[in-house]
């Protein structure tokens, strides 16, 4: 009933940019936070940053400074710009979002299936 889907991901050299974008469709109320994360090979899901409903956001160390994200509320959609990328932002990037669905009181975060991303000269 509600679905996120990431786009955008591929090979890209290192220096070079990415925006990844992020869908939610469904049977959508609101959407509060959204999030970016990633996994990379042979290690643990991290957090690359958040971006409340009212436009902050907030970034992981390894990002801050090159990574940048932005939603656009009409369209349920947010995005994941990425300058100057390192060999070491190759993942699997995953969006998610924490939704309302018409007809439930409570809020639930939802998950893409993930875009992957790899930085490689």
């Amino acid at each position: 009933q509600v679905q996120l889907v990431e786009s955008g991901g591929g090979l890209v050299q290192p220096g070079g940019s990415l925006r990844l974008s992020c869908a939610a469709s469904g049977s959508i109320f609101s959407i509060n936070a959204m999030g970016w994360y990633r996994q990379a090979p042979g290690k643990e899901r991290e957090l690359v940053g958040t971006i409340t409903s009212d436009g902050t956001t907030n970034y992981a160390d390894s990002v801050k400074g090159r990574f940048t994200i932005s939603r656009d509320n009409a369209k349920n959609t947010e995005f994941l710009q990425m300058n100057s990328l390192k060999p070491e932002d190759t993942a699997v990037y995953y969006c998610n979002a924490n939704i309302i669905r018409y007809k439930y009181w409570a809020a639930m975060v939802y998950w893409g299936k993930g875009t992957l991303v790899t930085v490689s000269s």
